[in-house]
This record gives C-alpha cells, structure tokens and sequence, in this order.
C-alpha cells in the first residue's frame, strides 16, 4: 500500500484543483495514516500549510475528497514534505513486528496511527499503536533507513490514568479527531523526536487520538468480562438438570429392584 496512489488522487479531484488555484502558496507538510489490522476503517490523511493565511487544509482521501481548513497549534511553519516514502504503509506492521520480537515484546498490533513529516530535514514516521494485552506502543522510524529510532511500550490503564478528562471530551468544532492529533504531533515534534519524553505532557496530548479507540477496546474487554459471568451462571441449570437426572435414575432403579425381589 503506497500513499503516492492517493496523492494522484487527490491532484485529479475538483476539490485540491480549486484549493490549488485559491491558495498557490501551499506546500505539503504532512500525512496522517491509520492503519487498522483488524478490520478495514482505515484512514488516509494529507496536510497542507498554507503561508499566507497561516493555515493548515486537511484533505480526508477515503471515498470521495474532502477538506478543511485548521488552526495550527503554534506559530512555528512546518518543514515541507516529499511524500515519496522509501516505507509504504504496509511495511510498516512488520518493522515494528520485529522491532518488538528483538525487544521480548510477545504483544500484537491491533492499530497503527501513522503520521510522516520532515523533521530537521529527514523524514520521520511517527507511530502510536494500539496492542493487544491493554498496551499503546509509540515509535519513531527514520524513512530513509529504515531505523526504528525509538521505541516503547505503556500501559493502557496506566495511560486511562493520566489522560486529563479534557482530552476524553468531544473534540473542538472544526476539527476532527485525526485533524487534532496531526496539529498536536506537529506542536513540539521536532524537539521531541531525538530525545525520549517520559515526563508526559506533549505525548499525552499526540495520543488524544487514540482515546475513541480505547473507549472501545474498554467496552470489549467489558462485553468479554460478562460473557464469561453468564458462561459461569449458565453452568448452574445444567448441574441441577444432572442432579435432577441422577435423582430420577436412583429411584427407576430402586423400583426395578424392589420387582425383582417381589418375583423372587
């Protein structure tokens, strides 16, 4: 799966022709993949910049071409982006796959939200994963290389935690969930991307996007919870069905014998 294919889409749309021509000054700065391994809602995403406006237009590439104009978070104007990755997007389950073997990591990946843009001038996938065992994995990979840059694993609950309750709101009018986890992961990213950010605050907020789905992995592990409730009450009937079966052979045979004896 390249992303070049939806890129020439989107160039063949009416939609990007009549952006084009209203704002000539845009360049490309980013694209916001999910990937989902287990069913087949995926999302494909590309980011524009526009300069004067200071604006960002999110063009959405799944059916039929839409977009939006964003709020930036900050006033810093991002790096421009060749979309041309060495790493397609299907590629990108198995690098981490064998990153996590190499690291004793038994888990598997669910969802993957992928965002690429240029970071002090190389290209950078930045990855949030959703595993299964209640865990989020968040990666970073050079494209070029193909180095998986940094990798590590939280905990689900633990994430639950310290997510403020803000974050579990409704997302802002105007702004979608992916939308708000493309700005946010532009806010702060080319700090973040070569040193580790164990102290929370900006990748609490590149995870916001993943709270929708969190809910839902909460819900399940919820529906499995009682499955397994009624599994154990519905065990109750059947046993006193078989002592009500073992009562009646009890007394079947104690009448046979009884008929015997009398014959005899």
């Amino acid at each position: 799966m390249k992303i070049k294919p939806y890129l020439e889409k989107l160039e063949k749309s009416k939609e990007y022709k009549q952006f084009k021509t209203k704002y000539p000054d845009n360049f490309l700065m980013a694209g916001f993949f999910l990937i989902d391994l287990e069913g087949e809602q995926n999302v494909h995403q590309v980011d524009f910049y526009i300069p004067s406006i200071k604006k960002i237009a999110a063009f959405s590439l799944d059916g039929q071409v839409k977009f939006q104009l964003l709020d930036p978070l900050n006033r810093k104007t991002p790096e421009k982006l060749d979309i041309n990755t060495k790493i397609d997007l299907d590629a990108l389950p198995g690098i981490l796959s064998d990153e996590m073997h190499n690291r004793g990591m038994s888990e598997e990946i669910r969802k993957i939200i992928a965002i690429v843009q240029n970071i002090e001038g190389r290209k950078i996938w930045n990855l949030n994963c959703v595993l299964t065992g209640m865990e989020i994995l968040k990666s970073h990979v050079e494209d070029e290389s193909k180095t998986v840059l940094k990798i590590e694993k939280t905990s689900l609950i633990d994430l639950m935690r310290r997510i403020p309750a803000q974050a579990l709101m409704p997302q802002t009018q105007g702004q979608s969930m992916p939308d708000q986890a493309q700005a946010q992961t532009t806010e702060g990213q080319e700090n973040e991307e070569m040193q580790d950010s164990d102290s929370g605050g900006d990748e609490i907020k590149k995870l916001d996007a993943l709270a929708s789905q969190i809910e839902a992995e909460k819900e399940r592990l919820q529906a499995e919870l009682e499955k397994k409730k009624d599994a154990k009450i519905t065990k109750v009937p059947k046993t006193e069905k078989m002592q009500e079966v073992e009562k009646t052979q009890t007394e079947k045979n104690a009448k046979n014998n009884a008929l015997k004896a009398k014959k005899k």
